[in-house]
């Protein structure tokens, strides 16, 4: 497994399985269970996202040593007041005396105060990299200038149509990593699928298109964490470390680009909420 290097020093793999709305209980813990097997090597979860019990069940099954598992979970914002015992709870559902990677999950409520909260639970150990997810530059500079860690990583939606190449730009010279969800839209933008360039790319090298979408994630480094809970797609997903794609290719699927966020944005709360509604 290829890792990316955070600015604390700890190796992050530049793959792994996304659990959002992986919520049947047998479901969520076999995909987490044929992640593991196919070569996962990294887990993402939130709070939100009503799994991190399943998740845990499948780690305590698999005979992959824990402290070989990157795992990663995201605080509620409903929850920044309480933020350590929030994320003691999580760890008592994932079954984990010490989490990889704890990100703040939205960039609402009294975000300073749970930053500083996870800042003291690196410090003990508890944890070994914090960070935040869709927090855009202002946001995330903001946060770097009042605070004493900064952040390891910056989770935010990152596809084909949202490839967030100035947020990229900002988290690179402060040293965030740009970790991506969503990464084929949600089946939102399927239509870019369609492009006469990428599907020439993608017979080239007789890859799918989407495996062609995560190699150029992951070449642009961007860590990326495609979900699916069938066997046959998460290797596919995973099957991208054969080939790589040569600058005019890469230049080309920028080019995709239209800076169109299907989620929302954090300036428009309005659209972040419904997109929550699931």
């Amino acid at each position: 497994m290829k890792t990316i290097e955070l600015n604390n020093g700890t190796a992050m793999p530049v793959i792994g399985l996304g659990t959002f709305k992986s919520q049947d209980p047998e479901e969520c813990e076999k995909s987490v269970l044929d992640a593991i097997e196919i070569g996962y090597r990294m887990i993402d979860t939130a709070q939100s996202y009503g799994n991190e019990e399943f998740v845990g069940r499948a780690l305590a099954k698999s005979p992959v040593p824990r402290q070989e598992i990157f795992l990663t979970t995201k605080v509620w914002f409903g929850n920044y007041e309480n933020a350590r015992a929030s994320v003691e709870e999580s760890m008592k559902r994932l079954g984990t005396d010490y989490l990889d990677l704890v990100l703040l999950h939205w960039p609402f409520g009294n975000t300073y105060s749970a930053y500083r909260a996870l800042e003291k639970m690196l410090k003990e150990g508890m944890v070994r990299a914090i960070g935040v997810s869709n927090f855009n530059p202002d946001r995330l500079i903001d946060l770097i200038q009042y605070n004493e860690i900064v952040p390891a990583v910056d989770q935010v939606e990152t596809n084909l149509l949202c490839q967030q190449l100035v947020q990229h730009e900002w988290m690179a010279k402060y040293g965030v990593v740009h970790e991506g969800y969503s990464p084929f839209g949600r089946g939102r933008s399927d239509e870019v699928f369609d492009d006469p360039d990428l599907n020439a790319i993608s017979r080239k090298y007789g890859k799918t298109v989407r495996q062609v979408t995560l190699r150029y994630q992951c070449q642009s480094d961007v860590v990326t964490i495609p979900k699916s809970t069938h066997y046959e797609r998460i290797k596919e997903n995973f099957d991208i470390f054969d080939f790589e794609l040569t600058d005019g290719e890469m230049a080309k699927i920028r080019a995709l680009d239209k800076q169109m966020p299907l989620t929302g944005t954090p300036e428009k709360p309005e659209t972040v909420l419904r997109s929550l509604t699931w």
